[in-house]
Parts: C-alpha cells; structure tokens; sequence
C-alpha cells in the first residue's frame, strides 16, 4: 500500500491549500466530488454540503460508512474595531494561544481574500510590558490587515462586515523525511487516506462483496457532521479521523490508532476487536487507545438515531488543533487497516 499512501499524502496537501472552515466548505466538497469522479466512482453532494461515495456493491443490507471530514478550524469576524482592527471568534475549537502570529486571509461575501496576521492586542513586546502575561483568547488578539486601514469606515471600505470567514494559513508540506506537517490534517488527512483507499480499489479491481460508501462531512468540527445521508442498508460506519499522540497513548505519527473509547464513551467492542484483528492480518503498526478529550462524526451518527456499530481508526497525528504533524508511515497502516477490514 506504499505507493497508495504517497498518493494520500499528496492529495492531502492539495486539499489543505483550499480553505475550508467550518461553515464555508464549498469549494473544498467540490475538489473532493471531482477527485473521486475522476478516480472513476460515482459522487455527489448531500444538502448540507458534503460528499456521498459509493465504492462498493450498490445494494444489500450488510453496508459499511467510512466517513472523514474536510471542514477545519478557523474564525469569523466578529467585530470591524474603531483601528481598524478585526475582532475574530473561533469556528470549531481553534485557539487563539496556538493562532497568534498566524497569516490569515478574509474571505468577504463579494468574493474578495484579503490577508493580515492574527496578532495580540498592542503586539510589540518593545512597548507592551505585559506581553508575557497576557491571557491569549479571541478578545485579546486582533487580526490586523495587511492594508492601509485606521478606521472602521476604511475596513468597510474593502468589503467586509461581520460574518466573514477568516481562514489560517496551514503551512502544509512533506519532509524528505516522509513527515506531513501543516494545520488541518485534522481530517484533510483522512480525506486524503479515503481518496488512496478508493484509487486502490479502482486499480487493483478489488470486488467488495458489501456496499461500502464514503461520507465526506462539513460540520464535523462543530458536532454534526455525521448526522445525516447515512445511507439505506448501512449496519456499521467507521470515523477516519486523526489518531491522537500525546502523553499516556500508545500511538506515534507511523502508526494507524484504533480507538477504543472517547469521551462519547466506548467504541463497538466487536468492531474495535475486527480492526485489531485487520490491523494484525495485514502486518499494520497499531496502536489501541482511550481519547480523553474527543468527538468523531460516528458519534453524531450514533446521536442521530441510526442503529449501527461503529469503531474509529486514523493516522497518529502530534499538537492536534495546532500545527500538526503525522507521516506517511502512519497514513500507509490506516490504509492497510482499511484493506483488511473492509476488503
């Protein structure tokens, strides 16, 4: 699955360089239809924004979900500042302590990108004696536009208003080493993973005997990504979301993480124990592990009402919700996973 795993990596980065907050997911859903199109599968988008994938069998009552998610962190305008300024709230769970000093680009509602850095209020450190102490949130920081701006009526000038979206620079790229480091492989990663999975069953004419379908969600940083379009027939559904490595966890970036419970509670005892079982068949590095502070979309699912079983697995990924780092060793035994367990 070594070239599979390339393949992932590198659509991945092509995906990261498309802004994709929670909220404004349209041109990254469109991307992901068209990637899975061109890959020779049938793909459209869902009323809530998403992508909806069969790569399997059409019919039968024995269908598996494999659901990632494209939407990131990022933020909003909140407020247009008498200097000129921009006050910002957070989409999803983005932290303004990991977000200072970030290039950021403002998307306004007439189509314009204006850029500027998410900085601290009265930012130089040679005049601001409290700079050290300074709690870090999103009423202490200020996005200052790289335009020459001193006014709320120079802002609004450019175009933009409250409500606009603020996107974070991801800084994605590959080392020579085979790490993948950028923001937002919390889960552009997984789409990446799910675009290989599906070009491997297209190249190697793999038959899977159960309809299987991909569910590319948009709001899944904010709890409901998963709680819809889950297609007819579909008894199990399994989150491709970051594996988390962290102290206490067992997980690297070179290894697929199977999860075994959250804070939503435990996954599916027999599918947590048929990941285990795939990850063994097909020599993949895993790691089984307990998430204190984690969401999946299948748990959105769950909470919709659908009676299914489900597990989540996913590539190690270091400093999730912050400039994030996995390698292409962990996404290759996701892979493998997905090939045992699902065919």
């Amino acid at each position: 699955m070594k070239n599979y795993a390339k393949y992932s990596a590198y659509k991945t980065l092509e995906l990261l360089v498309i802004d994709s907050p929670t909220g404004f997911t349209k041109t990254a859903a469109e991307w992901v239809k068209g990637e899975f199109i061109s890959l020779g599968f049938d793909a459209k988008l869902t009323n809530k924004g998403g992508v909806l994938v069969n790569i399997g069998a059409d019919e039968g009552d024995n269908g598996i979900l494999l659901e990632a998610h494209t939407d990131t962190l990022g933020a909003m305008v909140a407020e247009v500042k008498g200097n000129g300024r921009l006050r910002v709230t957070n989409l999803g769970g983005m932290r303004a302590e990991n977000a200072e000093t970030e290039n950021v680009r403002v998307h306004t509602r007439d189509g314009k990108v204006i850029e500027g850095t998410l900085q601290l209020c009265n930012a130089s450190v040679h005049v601001n004696s409290s700079y050290g102490d300074t709690k870090r949130s999103f009423d202490s920081t200020e996005v200052v536009l790289d335009e020459d701006v001193s006014s709320a009526e120079d802002v609004r000038s450019l175009g933009i208003e409250v409500g606009d979206i603020v996107c974070f620079d991801p800084r994605a790229k590959i080392t020579s080493s085979g790490y993948i480091k950028s923001r937002f492989l919390d889960d552009k990663l997984s789409v990446g993973i799910l675009l290989g999975y599906a070009k491997y069953i297209k190249e190697e004419n793999v038959s899977l005997s159960r309809p299987v379908w991909i569910h590319v969600t948009v709001y899944e940083e904010v709890g409901h990504g998963g709680c819809a379009s889950v297609p007819a027939g579909v008894v199990e559904a399994i989150s491709v979301d970051m594996g988390c490595v962290g102290d206490g966890l067992g997980c690297t970036e070179r290894k697929v993480s199977i999860c075994a419970k959250d804070s939503g509670g435990p996954y599916s005892y027999e599918v947590v124990g048929g990941l285990i079982d795939a990850a063994k068949r097909e020599g993949a590095d895993y790691a089984v592990d307990v998430y204190p502070h984690y969401g999946s979309d299948v748990e959105a699912t769950l909470s919709a009402g659908y009676d299914i079983r489900h597990g989540l697995i996913g590539a190690g990924v270091y400093a999730s919700h912050g400039y994030e780092r996995s390698h292409v060793d962990g996404v290759e035994n996701t892979l493998k996973v997905l090939k045992g367990y699902v065919g």
